[in-house]
């Protein structure tokens, strides 16, 4: 009994680790937004620790409902499929509109050069039309808004988005064994799970902090959203 149990612990490790690993999903949306929002490692960290627990919380309630209700596993996972249908369009939905505003913004930011007459002769002078023809409350507005909306966009995406292979293996666990043992095996998934992206999130975010893209930098913001949009695309089209 207790070499079934431990076993079943270790199935639960390694699936939370192998499944969050392989989903890209997983961690390069807050890898991307950390990097465009300068965020710090407290505040991508804490993110992506909510965005976890809502993705795997998320799952965890389903199977339960399951299990009360006697619902089968392919009508759980069918559901689970429906769920991961709505979390790739939006995050293809979310990335294709912060790409497009990405784009603007490197238009926009821009630096250029206008020449202009002095007594001890003709000047030119850089600028960029970000800081120069835009409203700077305006400009900071729109920052501020896209910024704090960010964390509840993702939040909501992954609160979607399923863990497919948590529903079969909590179900099979609470078909054969005490609850508690469900208890423990989910537990266990989601410890897995979130501290995997949570590490994966912060040394690759502090390794990009050190790449320095000088002028490229203004493009960052399209980079990230087509990074969301690829992601989007992959579980979408790709099934990852």
């Amino acid at each position: 009994m207790r070499s079934e149990f431990l076993l079943l612990l270790g199935t639960g490790i390694s699936l939370g680790f192998v499944h969050t690993l392989l989903g890209p999903d997983h961690y390069l949306p807050f890898v991307a937004m950390a990097r465009i929002g300068r965020w710090s490692a407290s505040k991508t960290g804490l993110i992506t620790l909510v965005c976890g627990i809502g993705h795997v919380l998320s799952s965890v309630l389903l199977g339960f409902a399951g299990i009360a209700l006697g619902l089968a596993v392919t009508k759980l996972t069918a559901f689970e499929s429906a769920r991961g249908e709505i979390a790739a369009w939006m995050l293809i939905a979310f990335g294709f509109m912060y790409t497009v505003w990405g784009v603007h913004r490197a238009i926009r930011g821009k630096p250029h050069e206008h020449a202009h007459l002095h007594e001890d002769g003709p000047h030119s002078h850089e600028h960029d039309h970000e800081d120069a023809h835009l409203h700077v409350h305006q400009e900071s507005s729109i920052e501020n808004r896209v910024s704090s909306l960010t964390p509840w966009i993702l939040f909501t995406i992954f609160v979607f988005g399923p863990c497919e292979v948590l529903i079969p293996l909590v179900m099979y666990t609470a078909a054969k064994h005490p609850f508690s043992w469900v208890m423990f095996v989910s537990g266990v998934f989601g410890i897995a799970t979130v501290s995997t992206m949570l590490a994966v999130v912060l040394v690759s975010t502090l390794g990009l902090a050190k790449l320095h893209m000088g002028r490229l930098e203004r493009y960052s913001a399209a980079v990230g959203g087509l990074v969301i949009f690829l992601c989007g695309g992959a579980i979408k089209f790709l099934g990852l």
